[in-house]
Order: C-alpha cells, then structure tokens, then sequence
C-alpha cells in the first residue's frame, strides 16, 4: 500500500471511531445518573490545579459520578510525550463507563492573517486526528488572537468559522464557537448566534458559559435563540455579587449556586431544547485547586444537580 493510500485508510479509520463516539457521546449518553435531558460533565481545569495528568483526571471524574469529561489537549500532548497514545485515553474512559466530552485548544481560526490561519489550520489536523482516535467529538473554538484590537467582520468570522467546520467534519469533530466574554470579538451570544447562522454551515454550534455570558453582557433570556440542534455543550459555573461583570477575572467564578446567576431562567431556556445537552463544570480557582480533587470534583457535581433539581 502507497503512501498515500496508507493515509487514506488511517483517516477513514479515525472518521469511524469519531463518528461512532459522537453518536454514543452526543445523541445516547447515559441516563442512569444523569437529570433527564441533561448530562453532567467535569471540565479537567477545575481540579488541575496540581497537574494530575489526563488519565489521572478521568479517574476522578468517574468515580465522582459524572457522565462525561472535557479535556485540555495540551495534557493529551503531555501523556503523548510520556509514550503514550490517544487510545489510551478512550480505553481509560470506556473502562470507567465515562465519555470523552470535548477537547479544550486554541487555534487561532478567526484572525484576519491568512498565513496564521492556514498555520493554525495545519496544526489543528494534527490534534483533530487525535481527537478522533481518542473519541472526542466536540471542541472549543474560541477567539483566539482576537481577543484585543480591532473588530473583526461578522461576515468574514463566519466564512471563516465554515472553512473550520469544513476541516472538522472531515474528522468527524464539532468545532463550538465559544463565547469569551472579555474578547473584543466574540465575547457576545449574539455574535456567536450570527456568525454560526452567516457560516450556513449544518454543524455549527455553540458553547456558551454562565460566566462569558454575563462577562460580555449577554442576556440570559436570549439563550432561547440558540437551536437546540447547535447546542451540545454548556459550561456551567457562577459569578459573585462583586467585582462588576467588567471586572471579573476567571479566577472569581463560583460553584453553581454560589453566586447570583439566574439559575432558574438558564435551566428552563435549556430543557425547552428538548434534547440532551452536556452540562459541563469550568472553574480556576486557587482555593480549589488546594483541596482533594475528588471531594471538588464531589462537591461540584452535587451543586450542578441542586441548581438543576431546583429550577
């Protein structure tokens, strides 16, 4: 078999692992342990704080009963680099009965420079292919790189969101616009609403944040406008009564429930998608970052439950 041939069947071997994940992953997670329709995630970074390793932090998240993980490639590469592949980390999960949520990264897609996109582009093949292989069929797609400075067009982000859409498809991963609420670009839901519908792209989708939304000063309310078939993912944590929404630093969210986001007003907008969607747990906190992994990881799952029990 030629090169190229070889490369061909690596790639359709990959398209069929991620294709089977993301149907298992997004349309028939569990449901034993989750409220119906959502499901509970742990994002690794509110317990990473001592750098456990990725397969260390699956470990946890399964016995602390969660559905799913999301995972930051940049420990992915790390285990990679101790010897290991991306399979170990869809064998770890399936031994757990946990899924491979998404994947945390940072391709620079938006920015108006045509040779840092198609750099961007390039380098993010390589990590789509471990996506695959792993059984991850989401990822985060921020504004990366455009975070400062001048705005971009709406409706030059959204052909380039497509050209990213493009590319993923081709791996069988779902790229989410995430809303960063600090960025010039993309810090609202209704950038992100535009530039997912301007794309015209099936598959586009949104990952929004408790947080990022109140950040950008989105409006809760207008969570309604997000197509349920856009929505897979939702990051969920809490914001204090001070510093202002300006002010706040990523370092001053909160468990859910600990804060004064409107919990109740989220949770009804989310269940009337009438679909699963992922309800996945983003904190940096120092403090917690101190403590056992597992009793956060414990006691962030029963404060996601209670917000969603008491809506």
């Amino acid at each position: 078999m030629n090169e190229s041939l070889q490369q061909l069947s690596r790639r359709k071997m990959l398209q069929t692992i991620a294709a089977a994940w993301l149907a298992t992953t997004i349309s028939c997670p569990k449901t034993t342990r989750a409220r119906a329709p959502f499901h509970f995630c742990l994002n690794t970074s509110t317990i990473n704080g001592r750098k456990l390793g990725v397969l260390n932090a699956i470990e946890i998240a399964a016995a602390a009963g969660y559905d799913g993980v999301e995972v930051w490639m940049q420990d992915v590469r790390a285990l990679m680099n101790s010897g290991q592949g991306p399979s170990t980390i869809r064998e770890k999960a399936q031994d757990l009965d946990i899924r491979i949520v998404s994947a945390i990264t940072f391709p620079r897609w938006i920015v108006d420079d045509e040779l840092e996109r198609q750099k961007a582009m390039e380098e993010l093949r390589q990590e789509l292919a471990i996506m695959a292989e792993m059984g991850c069929p989401l990822m985060a797609a921020p504004p990366v790189g455009a975070t400062t400075g001048h705005l971009i067009n709406l409706y030059q982000a959204a052909e380039r969101y497509r050209c990213l859409l493009d590319l993923c498809q081709e791996y069988q991963v779902i790229p989410q616009l995430e809303i960063w609420g600090f960025s010039a670009n993309l810090h609202s839901l209704g950038e992100a609403l535009f530039i997912a519908a301007q794309s015209g792209h099936p598959r586009a989708s949104i990952l929004a944040d408790v947080y990022h939304l109140y950040r950008g000063g989105s409006f809760f309310d207008s969570l309604k406008y997000i197509p349920a078939e856009a929505l897979h993912l939702f990051h969920m944590n809490d914001y204090p009564v001070s510093p202002s929404a300006k002010q706040l630093k990523d370092s001053d969210r909160v468990l859910p429930g600990e804060g004064i986001a409107p919990w109740k007003l989220m949770i009804e907008q989310l269940r009337a998608k009438e679909k699963p969607i992922t309800l996945s747990l983003e904190l940096f906190r120092q403090d917690l970052w101190e403590q056992p992994p597992l009793l956060v990881a414990q006691k962030g799952l029963q404060a996601m439950k209670s917000v969603v029990d008491a809506a």
